[in-house]
């Protein structure tokens, strides 16, 4: 006899305005917890000390969660001028300090260097894996790591406000798998000042914004009613990024069974990834293919 899943069948999208001082990981559970739902998950870590969007995926939408990941994101933070820490951030300990501090016309002249495709080393204390053990925990032994740079995309970064010698606020658009941390660690390597991340927080992170997020007081007040449940986002929204085709009825049946389906498209390129609908709800996503969508990922 087949296991029956605890909690409900709940689908769709529950922005949170996460505040600093807890894990990306608790949010899930206490989202999940609110919304009884089966299956959750979030589609891009936030430091504990971080603040901002975190777009939290329940049942059917957690198979949309890659298009969330690779969409590009938003961050404002405030760098420190002066010092090094362990963390690259306020929560670590100092390792160097320096006395000198850049002007304006430094600062925007070295973040040229931070734009395009870049080559970035993780920060020590960071998720990254390193002989099958998270890097946080050896750093936390008290190991020195040699982390390999990793690709990243940065769309765009600005100095948006410089409230002193010792501070300047950034905002950065870029792609997945970026460590802000190791921007501002990077930036002040580059300045010859050292720096770190002060505060941080992810304004927006593809189709979802900071001021659609729900707090987690506003959570806790709303669990287990149909008030928390009129918060929830479509799961159409991860999409937007992929063209959408239409399936016939006979089509749409097939796909949902996991097979290539008949559907209506215009202008849409062979081998493309598409997602597919049917009476206005997503079906699936997959390649279409002389006038079938072929399934990848298929929505119940």
């Amino acid at each position: 006899m087949a296991r029956t899943k605890k909690g409900r069948a709940v689908s769709g999208w529950l922005i949170v305005d996460k505040p600093a001082g807890i894990t990306s990981t608790a949010v899930v559970n206490k989202v999940k917890w609110a919304l009884a739902a089966q299956k959750a998950g979030h589609a891009g870590t936030l430091d504990p000390a971080a603040t901002g969007v975190l777009a939290v995926a329940l049942g059917e939408a957690t198979k949309t969660v890659p298009h969330i990941t690779d969409a590009l994101k938003c961050y404002r933070f405030m760098v420190r001028f002066g010092a090094a820490t362990t963390t690259d951030d306020a929560e670590g300990d100092i390792l160097e300090t320096r006395d000198q501090r850049p002007d304006d016309d430094a600062i925007r002249t070295a973040l040229a260097a931070f734009r395009g495709q870049i080559e970035q080393v993780p920060p020590q204390f960071s998720a990254v894996k390193v002989d099958g053990e998270r890097a946080y925990d050896l750093a936390r032994e008290g190991e020195r790591l040699d982390l390999a740079a990793r690709p990243l995309w940065v769309e765009s970064i600005e100095l948006i406000d410089r409230p002193d010698p010792d501070h300047a606020l950034l905002e950065m658009v870029c792609g997945k798998g970026g460590y802000v941390r190791s921007i501002a660690r990077d930036l002040g390597r580059a300045l010859g000042c050292l720096g770190h991340v002060l505060w941080l927080r992810r304004e927006w992170s593809g189709p979802f914004d900071a001021d659609q997020g729900i707090s987690l007081d506003e959570i806790d007040r709303l669990a287990h009613t149909p008030d928390l449940d009129a918060h929830l986002q479509p799961l159409e929204l991860a999409l937007q990024d992929l063209p959408q085709v239409t399936a016939t009825p006979e089509g749409a049946a097939r796909i949902r069974n996991g097979n290539p389906g008949m559907v209506i498209a215009s202008g849409i390129d062979w081998g493309t990834e598409v997602w597919a609908s049917h009476q206005g709800r997503a079906i699936a996503i997959g390649r279409y293919q002389s006038g079938e969508l072929h399934p990848s990922r298929v929505f119940n």
